[in-house]
Parts: structure tokens; sequence; C-alpha cells
């Protein structure tokens, strides 16, 4: 069996997954290094992953480890840094939503990684998520007719990290943090057709004390095939992730929860240790959930960007696709700004997206 090797960039909960999906699911990885701002926390992330090397250096875990793949995990100020030195170095990237902060970062990238003729892919785990895979394979085979609307939500209570509240290292908020995994499924489930315009409303309804940026928001997005997608993305829900999605059709409707359906039901008195990701407690009802990497699409995506790799593939979801995502989230977050519809080309010269809502605001 062909190995590639793995170099982490990045000690927090998304590696965490990242490193179990490839450990249980992804024989063809070898993980062979791990990349911190902190030394302390990369040598302890080591040590729990069985990793072999540390290093503080992004630089240095890109050229030493010996990495055929750098997985970007990653604040998103460092997306554009990491992705520059690891395509100046000939290695091919997997990178952690958003792509960037920017759409000239974006570019940047794009261009760097296409004239280093590395595989740049855009990690959106709504695409290989199984249950989503299902949802996508009954409108292919017609179960539904003709799609005219699409639904996502991603809710949950507020992030793990500090860096997501501060609109400066994470270029915008809740929008930013989940509003691309909904652009994300719905350019998937229409064969990445083009966005006519963006519609939103955003506000900061739970977290003000800790952020400028948002942390509930709507966006109504129209296609230029006809079908109309609403998304609805809030950091302001107790009680856990909710994720979950509808497929409207003129022959039939789709509903698909991520979580639900993978969960157990239980109440705890006195509480345990861990139900699912972002659940405030245990207490009381919870729904603690099984298998949830796996449930949630991310050995699928690594697997599949190792074996594209291995076998000179294109990936199924690539940065231009990133790109086209971030290019909403910039429509949308204007839209909310000016309460108008934003029509795509859409391409404003902004220090961070979310600045095309916040410019009326300081």
């Amino acid at each position: 069996m062909k190995q590639v090797n793995v170099v982490i960039l990045g000690a927090g909960f998304i590696s965490d997954i990242h490193v179990e999906s490839y450990q249980r699911f992804v024989p063809e990885a070898r993980l062979v290094g791990v990349f911190a701002r902190d030394l302390n926390k990369a040598r302890a992330f080591a040590s729990k992953h069985h990793i072999p090397n540390v290093y503080d250096s992004i630089d240095k875990a890109i050229t030493e480890s010996g990495a055929d793949i750098v997985d970007i995990c990653l604040p998103n100020f460092l997306h554009a840094e990491a992705t520059l030195k690891a395509a100046a170095a000939g290695k091919h990237i997997i990178i952690e939503k958003p792509l960037a902060v920017t759409l000239e970062e974006a570019d940047t990238m794009l261009e760097a990684c296409r004239k280093a003729k590395v595989k740049l892919m855009y990690a959106e785990e709504l695409c290989f998520a199984p249950k989503y895979e299902r949802v996508r394979s009954l409108v292919k085979e017609g179960a539904v007719d003709k799609v005219y609307m699409l639904k996502q939500s991603e809710k949950h209570s507020g992030p793990h990290s500090d860096w997501f509240y501060d609109v400066d290292r994470a270029g915008g908020g809740v929008l930013m943090d989940m509003g691309c995994h909904a652009v994300g499924w719905f350019r998937w489930m229409l064969n990445n057709a083009k966005v006519k315009s963006v519609y939103a409303s955003m506000s900061t309804v739970l977290h003000g004390g800790r952020t400028k940026g948002e942390d509930n928001s709507v966006m109504i997005i129209e296609f230029e095939n006809g079908v109309t997608c609403v998304a609805e993305n809030s950091w302001a829900k107790h009680g856990g992730m909710d994720d979950r999605s509808e497929v409207h059709g003129t022959g039939g409707v789709i509903y698909a929860d991520l979580f639900m359906g993978n969960a157990a039901v239980a109440y705890s008195k006195n509480g345990f240790g861990y139900a699912m990701e972002k659940a405030d407690t245990t207490q009381g009802w919870s729904f603690p959930i099984f298998e949830e990497a796996f449930n949630q699409g991310y050995p699928h995506e690594l697997k599949h960007f190792v074996d594209c790799v291995i076998n000179d593939k294109q990936p199924l979801v690539t940065g231009d696709d990133g790109r086209a995502v971030l290019e909403v989230l910039y429509a949308a977050y204007a839209s909310a700004r000016e309460g108008k519809k934003i029509n795509l080309p859409y391409a404003p010269k902004v220090k961070k997206a979310v600045d095309l809502w916040l410019s009326d605001k300081r």
C-alpha cells in the first residue's frame, strides 16, 4: 500500500478531528509532524496522538517534516501565509474553511498553487457527510423531481477558541465560521451553479461582549438556475450542535438532520463527560452522539484527498470552490448593511469580509 506523509498545521479542536480521521480511517496517510505557535501545545498534541515531530515554525513544519501533504487547520488569518509557503515548497494542500479572510488573499493562494502545480482542496466536509451524500443521490435519482429550494442550517452556542470572536483574526463572525458550510453545500447540490444574488440579515444577539462580529445570520441566495437557497447560522443556540438540511422539489421533499438519528437520548442528573460538539452541559436531557467525525464526513474528505494525491486526481472540492463561497459571504455582509440584494460578481477590496457589514457601525 502506497502511503503519503502528512503534517498538521494547528493543534486545536479541528486538528483533533482530522488526526482521529487519519488514524482510524486513512491508512494511506502517515502523520509525520504537527505545528502550533505554542511549542508546548504542539508537544502535548503530538504526545496524545503519537506524532513523531513537533514544530513552532510553519516553515520548518513544511520543509523539514518530509510531508507530501500540508493539512491546514489554523486560524483564518494564517491560511494565506501557510498556503503560500506550502505551495512554494511543492506540497499538496488541504485547507479548512473559510479559504481566506479576503478575496485578494484567495486569488493569491490559487495562483500560487497553480504555478507550483500542487493540489489545493477546500475541506468542505458536508460534501462528504454520508447522510448528505445520500440526500444528493436521491436528488440525482429524481426522487423529488425539479429542485426549487434548498435550506441548510448550522447552529450552536459559540466556538471553542477565542480567536473566532476576534474579527481581525477570523475575518467575521458566524457567517465566516459556518455560513460557508451552507454555501458550499448549496453549490455542491446544484453542481456548482452560479449565484445570481444574495440577501442577508444578521445581528449580534448573545456574544456582544466578546465580538464585534455577527453571531446570528440568515442568507437568501438566488442561483442563476432558478433555485432559491436559505441558510440559517447561529452562535446563539444552546444545547449542542444542530445541523440540518432540506430539499424541496416539485415532486417531493427530503429532510436530513446530520446528528439526530446518530445519537442516543439520555437523561443524567449529575452529568457526564461528553455528549456532542458544543453541548453546554450533559446534565438533564442530552443527545450523546456516536461516530461524530465519521457522520460529519471528515474521514471521507481526507481519504479522498489522499487518494487524489496518490493517484493524481482532481479533488471534488477545490480552492476555486472556496473562493466562490467567500464571494457569496462578501455579498451577504454587504446586503445586511445596505438592506438590499447584492448581485454577483461582487469583489470589493476590504481588509476583512466583515468590514462590509461593520463599516457603518464603528
